[in-house]
């Protein structure tokens, strides 16, 4: 029985990318002949981005305030509980993610994986775009932290490009985090004993609009996500 999917697509002021990016989804599950449902995230955009769905037919939730990340995809995840999706997977916006390895992402959920990560950074198939400099050190110390709490290997950690199955679309659903949400909601599954993998993906630039992280914030974003993770280990819940 063929899996029913979902990509969740949080979009801040993504006007110049999100057509593009809905029509890469609709035209690969054309071609493959299999079937995606898509929903836009609209976080609040202050550019035409709800116009653009609107006049385009683009299922699309617009958020009355810019809630951030976190909030964006725990609606989407939200969706996809209230709509009994087997599979979610986050796909960002501004077209930085390659829509061919979706199958991937979904198969290896099918080998009974819990979260399924596209990482730019496994040794044998390294993403030609990779980010910044100072993005790459600052993955680079969450991994070690992740690795130092959950004796666990992420190499990506702050990928936004995965796929989530029914149980983990249920607990993000509920619980999800607003801060640093891809590392700390790691950090949150590994702690509850359920199984990630990462599987080599290729990462475009954007293809228009600016990023909302400036490099000057690297650090303090570091910084943050691995005092977060501290604490994430020193609640008692389970």
């Amino acid at each position: 029985m063929e899996k029913k999917v979902l990509f969740i697509i949080p979009a801040y002021n993504e006007e110049s990318n999100i057509l593009e990016t809905v029509n890469k989804i609709s035209s690969y599950a054309k071609k493959n002949k299999v079937s995606y449902d898509f929903i836009v995230i609209n976080d609040g955009s202050t550019d035409k981005t709800k116009e653009v769905c609107k006049k385009n037919n683009i299922p699309n939730i617009t958020l009355i305030h810019n809630l951030g990340i976190g909030g964006a995809v725990q609606t989407g995840y939200k969706y996809a509980l209230e709509n009994g999706y087997d599979i979610a997977i986050q796909f960002d916006g501004d077209g930085q993610h390659d829509i061919k390895y979706a199958k991937k992402l979904i198969d290896t959920i099918d080998e009974n994986i819990d979260l399924v990560i596209g990482s730019r950074y496994i040794t044998d198939n390294k993403s030609k775009f990779q980010s910044t400099f100072m993005r790459r050190v600052g993955s680079t110390c969450i991994k070690k932290c992740i690795k130092l709490f959950t004796k666990e290997t992420i190499t990506d950690p702050t990928s936004g490009f995965r796929a989530a199955s029914k149980k983990v679309i249920e607990e993000f659903a509920l619980s999800y985090p607003i801060e640093y949400p891809e590392p700390i909601s790691i950090v949150e599954l590994l702690k509850k004993k359920y199984k990630i993998k990462e599987i080599p993906v290729n990462m475009n630039e954007r293809i228009g609009g600016e990023s909302s992280i400036r490099a000057w914030k690297c650090a303090y974003y570091m910084i943050n996500v691995c005092l977060s993770i501290f604490f994430v280990f020193m609640r008692g819940d389970k």
